[in-house]
């Protein structure tokens, strides 16, 4: 069996230059330790289509050098250069850059720099050669006690000399310096003060043609974008002052004769006039002088200054324009008045804030933490902002939905391309927002469903009749509920954690997307909520598994324990929400999964004490305990029961997945599965009609492991494929699930996963920053993918011979 990815969906760490776009329209960013890729021009609409792996920490900075070359650094002071042949992307050169991490990448030709909390700024060189590139340090610049926060690197104008090279750096201070390369090294050549808090952003113009000066964007946390140009300095004479044009010692003397006033002015803003110079010295012995003084002050944004972005150059007659995103949640666009038909001189015309978009007044947390140019409005490329630690597939398999840290649960689907041909996955709906970090979520009914978070109570929530026709009009489902009688959509009340129905006078008006695109980011957020209709009480700790059985009549639940009192699982109709029987003992820790057998006759669930147990439904009035063991020498991470109904797995830290069957009404393991890593997922698919089933293993290093049986003999289980790190995860998988198909398993050729996706060991650390992959693998052919032998049987070697079992 080969696999292809149908579905990443994966959300972009929280740095301001964490994403870049190539000269291609080929969009990447860092997503926890990956290196996400994403076409954002390509017809087929596929969202994000490759993570690149090879980083061990958090991906902080992101730069394309070319369409075929790529530099990322990470927290660990890590810098890796990537090349591109053909459709496949290597790395090319890795170093060991800085001893912190790094905060900024910049590059000019064959040079780039990079910025670190370490309090350096690296010069390095890209040395190309026909198999690989290399990354060779030239230089390293120390920025004292601050800290580098931005960088930007641009060719002095006028000058046809490539080592003429002006480097700008921003940093934990008010400042811009300017660093002058003339010949092989940089030198401090002028600092430029205005601004009031840290410059997170710095951004050259493109392209500025000869008789253009060169301008430098610089955003800061005070909320505003200063302007500076830089030209070549003109000789001034005593006749050109009589004529009235300002000197330069003119216009010392009027920021002088300011004093106070001009620091009083707009709140205390200093408006420089103080003419700065730069002098350029060549191999010959000859000099050029250039000039920078302070051109414009932006005030437009509320907060912060994240990022700036200049529009590419289109042309002579194309208008400089400006893209700044900030921390109050909004990006706006600036150009000068030139734009309305002005015909003044670009130096001296009014810049002026010409879109506004995203909140205005806002109160999510945050805002925009970068920008990037697009050609266009494009469907949002989404996924969980930390771990996702649940997953499940709605009854029929229409869509998928999953429950992540970042207090989220969302829904995808598949859509329709333009031209109707085609379909590619992508997220529809947010249905909850909530104020803990969600666990898990089942579906009790194509438009139900119930989630847990790191809380005690379970939640209920129905679709609204927004999301109805959403999935009709984008072809992903079709209901017969009347719509009338459902509310029109859902809305979070302020401090509140129960989405509210909302009916169609609300202020919160339901959008919906023509069937021709995807949902946009702000349409996901604001507009496809799900009311909650229940809440279920009863533990007595936060909950931490979840499951519903395969009726949809019967849901159960357990939460964190550390005595036999709380480690129970508590059992509810999901008509009633009551109670069934009394709560289900027997473990001695936390119950980490629970499932139910196909005729939700049995309950199976495994623990941290390391025991299964298994319980029975006894005349339709609860389940009583039947069966229990301890095969595992680690924790029990997860367990399932075949589809047929004949065997159930349990897999363990151990490294071992154990295959269970019932023998002289005794259950006992018919084989043991060895894993490389240890065993923290799995999931059964039905047979098909050759009597085939499979079992997907998720490993706690992210590699997925699939193996087939013949139902006849559960004792041999063999290797099928490896889906191996690159085309997986990079961490511990948290649940599998295959998709459910048509009768007979045709149609279960889909595997949905969640992952930790957070380097190994230090989880702790980068929750915050992890940003989580959830892939949908299918049968396709993928060379990355390798087939191996088969690792088990029915050897006596591979069965565990001191399970004792218990009577039926």
């Amino acid at each position: 069996m080969s696999v292809s990815v149908a579905l990443i969906a994966s959300s972009a760490n929280r740095f301001s230059h964490v994403a870049d776009t190539s000269p291609d329209s080929l969009i990447a960013f860092g997503s926890t330790n990956l290196v996400a890729l994403w076409n954002a021009t390509s017809p087929n609409d596929f969202g994000i289509y490759e993570t690149l792996h090879g980083h061990d920490a958090v991906v902080t900075c992101v730069r394309f050098l070319s369409s075929e070359q790529l530099v990322t650094g990470d927290e660990q002071g890590m810098l890796f250069l990537w090349r591109r042949e053909g459709a496949t992307w290597f790395i090319s050169s890795k170093q060991k850059a800085h001893t912190k991490g790094l905060t900024v990448l910049s590059f000019l030709g064959q040079y780039v720099a990079s910025g670190s909390s370490d309090s350096t700024v690296k010069i390095w060189e890209v040395v190309k050669s026909e198999s690989s590139d290399d990354l060779r340090e030239r230089q390293v610049i120390s920025t004292g006690k601050r800290y580098p926060l931005s960088l930007a690197l641009a060719f002095l104008p006028g000058t046809q000399v490539a080592i003429v090279t002006l480097l700008a750096v921003s940093g934990t201070d008010a400042k811009v310096q300017l660093y002058l390369r003339s010949e092989s090294q940089f030198t401090l050549s002028a600092t430029l003060a205005g601004h009031e808090d840290w410059v997170r952003a710095l951004a050259f113009k493109p392209c500025p043609r000869p008789e253009e000066p060169l301008v430098l964007a610089s955003g800061s946390q005070d909320a505003t974008i200063r302007l500076w140009s830089i030209e070549p300095v003109k000789s001034s004479t005593n006749e050109e002052e009589e004529r009235g044009q300002l000197s330069d010692g003119l216009l010392d003397a009027f920021e002088a004769s300011l004093g106070e006033v001009a620091e009083g002015e707009e709140g205390g803003r200093q408006i420089s006039l103080k003419r700065h110079i730069l002098t350029s010295k060549s191999s010959d012995g000859t000099s050029q002088q250039f000039s920078v003084t302070f051109d414009a002050l932006l005030i437009g944004h509320e907060f912060g200054i994240t990022s700036l972005s200049w529009r590419p150059d289109l042309g002579p007659n194309s208008t400089p324009t400006i893209l700044s995103s900030s921390t109050d949640s909004s990006l706006i666009l600036w150009s000068p008045s030139t734009v309305f038909g002005a015909t003044q001189d670009s130096s001296t015309s009014i810049w002026i804030n010409r879109r506004r978009f995203g909140d205005v007044g806002g109160q999510r947390l945050g805002g925009f933490v970068g920008a990037l140019w697009a050609r266009g409005e494009l469907g949002a490329v989404s996924g969980h902002r930390g771990p996702v630690r649940g997953l499940a597939w709605s009854p029929n398999g229409e869509y998928l939905i999953s429950a992540g840290v970042d207090q989220t649960t969302r829904i995808y689907g598949q859509l329709y391309h333009s031209d109707q041909t085609k379909r590619t996955w992508h997220e529809i709906a947010r249905p909850q927002v909530h104020g803990y970090d969600l666990l898990d979520a089942v579906f009790l009914n194509p438009l139900k469903f119930v989630s847990i978070a790191d809380e005690k109570v379970a939640r209920v929530f129905e679709a609204p009749r927004n999301f109805v026709q959403l999935a009709k009009a984008l072809d992903v489902a079709y209901f017969s509920e009347n719509e009338e009688n459902r509310p029109a959509g859902a809305s979070v009340p302020p401090l509140g954690l129960s989405n509210k129905a909302v009916g169609d006078g609300s202020s919160v008006a339901p959008v919906l997307a023509p069937s021709t695109r995807r949902q946009f980011e702000g349409e996901l957020a604001g507009a496809t909520l799900w009311p909650e209709i229940e809440k279920i009480f009863g533990h007595g700790y936060e909950s931490i598994t979840l499951a519903v059985s395969y009726s949809h009549k019967f849901i159960a639940t357990a939460c964190k324990a550390t005595s036999p009192e709380h480690a129970v699982i508590r059992v509810y109709e999901t008509n009633t929400f009551k109670l069934v029987g009394q709560p289900l003992a027997g473990h001695a820790l936390t119950v980490t999964r629970v499932a139910f057998s196909p005729d939700d006759k049995f309950i199976l669930s495994v623990s941290r004490d390391r025991t299964w147990h298994l319980y029975k439904m006894k005349d339709n009035e609860g389940y009583t305990p039947i069966a229990a063991d301890k095969p595992h020498a680690r924790i029990i991470w997860d367990c399932a029961w075949s589809a047929e109904g004949d065997v159930f797995a349990t897999a363990s830290r151990d490294k071992s997945v154990k295959i269970w069957a019932q023998h002289d009404k005794k259950y006992s393991a018919t084989a043991t599965i060895k894993t490389p890593s240890p065993a923290t997922a799995i999931d059964f698919s039905p047979a098909n009609s050759d009597h085939r089933r499979k079992l997907a293993v998720g490993l706690e290093d992210g590699t997925i492991q699939i193996f087939f049986n013949i139902t006849s003999d559960p004792t041999s289980w063999t290797l099928d494929t490896t889906i191996a790190i690159g085309l997986a995860h990079v961490n511990q998988i948290h649940r599998l699930s295959w998709r459910p198909g048509q009768k007979d398993g045709k149609g279960a050729k889909e595997l949905a996963s969640c992952s930790e996706d957070a380097s190994s060991g230090k989880a702790n650390e980068i929750l915050l920053y992890s940003g989580v992959v959830q892939r949908a693998l299918k049968d396709a052919k993928r060379r990355s993918i390798h087939e191996a032998p088969p690792i088990c049987g029915s050897k006596e070697t591979d069965l565990v011979r001191d399970n004792k079992g218990y009577q039926n």
